[in-house]
């Protein structure tokens, strides 16, 4: 069973995990070359309709014809969702042109203070090509259950909050369908050849 990470802030911030039922699993074979093969997968992933940080409308259906990553978080994280950010930024840097093959979203699990404005600020210290979006709450409600993505406001005192939330950054091919993750805390080394690999390129 495939075990996505959860990411708790608050007094007791720690790194949790949030098993989904009928999970999956990643298996690196290497019998002539490497190869992913996606065994038992959940029904992950969805259509959506969000607005990105740089003003658009963004449909799911328009992202299709490439592989798509998706990472979940919120601009007010104090360390995961950046460094997950970074790392990806770096990632499609190494890449070099086949980044071109990949789109990379970011969807905001903390609609109410991830504005559109707030978020164009936000993506300013990542790579301009990865896509950070936010909608209402029923709208990022719809996408973090198609995704099965956990995520919950957590009060914290003067009336301010964070958030509790899935760390992990989904794979999906071209057609849209779920292939695996890349779990937070994985190297750098790992994350590539997986990436490599969802782009049809021979892992290194």
């Amino acid at each position: 069973m495939r075990v996505f990470q959860v990411i708790r802030y608050g007094a007791l911030a720690a790194a949790g995990a949030l098993a989904l039922a009928g999970g999956a699993a990643i298996l690196l074979g290497r019998p002539t070359e490497p190869r992913v093969t996606a065994v038992g997968l959940p029904a992950i992933g969805g259509p959506f309709r969000l607005v990105a940080h740089t003003g658009a409308v963004v449909d799911s259906s328009h992202l299709q014809g490439r592989p798509l990553i998706v990472f979940f978080g919120f601009t007010h994280c104090p360390d995961v969702c950046p460094t997950a950010l970074a790392s990806l930024s770096q990632a499609l840097s190494d890449l070099g042109p086949d980044a071109d093959r990949l789109q990379a979203v970011f969807v905001t699990v903390d609609p109410e203070r991830d504005t559109q404005v707030a978020l164009a600020q936000y993506m300013q210290a990542f790579d301009p090509r990865i896509l950070a979006l936010t909608g209402t709450p029923e709208e990022i409600a719809t996408v973090t259950k198609a995704y099965k993505v956990f995520a919950e406001k957590v009060p914290r005192a003067g009336g301010d909050y964070t958030m509790n939330h899935t760390a992990s950054v989904f794979l999906m091919d071209r057609q849209g369908r779920f292939k695996g993750t890349i779990a937070q805390g994985e190297s750098s080394e790992a994350a590539m050849m997986k990436l490599r690999l969802l782009i049809g390129l021979k892992a290194t």
